[in-house]
């Protein structure tokens, strides 16, 4: 975990394939904070977790979708993921998301494989 409130450096960015990357900013037991880059075109493939995600665009267009319902989203625009909701983004201009996520990802901790 980390020990100070403070995060002042840059982490590590985390390639994922596909035109993602990853880089984990803080967090504690309770709260996460990850920023998720995408090159046009790349996909936050459906999914489900039981995490609660709430997301921001801080730029690009997004094409998102949350259980039944896919908006368009665009810079300062949000979406909020229940609890094992399926999930996804589709990036229609490159862009990065601000990820929150309650409790924290442990799998994000985690030594990628590849």
């Amino acid at each position: 975990m980390n020990t100070s409130p403070f995060t002042t450096h840059n982490t590590a960015w985390q390639d994922l394939g596909g035109g993602l990357r990853r880089q984990v900013l803080t967090y504690g037991p309770e709260l996460m904070l990850v920023k998720v880059a995408f090159e046009a075109g790349g996909v936050g493939a459906p999914h489900q977790h039981p995490h609660v995600q709430i997301s921001y665009v801080e730029s690009g267009v997004f094409e998102a979708t949350v259980g039944e319902q896919t908006q368009v989203l665009r810079i300062g625009d949000t979406f909020y993921a229940p609890s094992n909701v399926r999930h996804g983004v589709v990036c229609l201009e490159a862009g990065v998301l601000l990820d929150v996520f309650n409790p924290l990802r442990e799998d994000f901790l985690q030594p990628q494989e590849g």
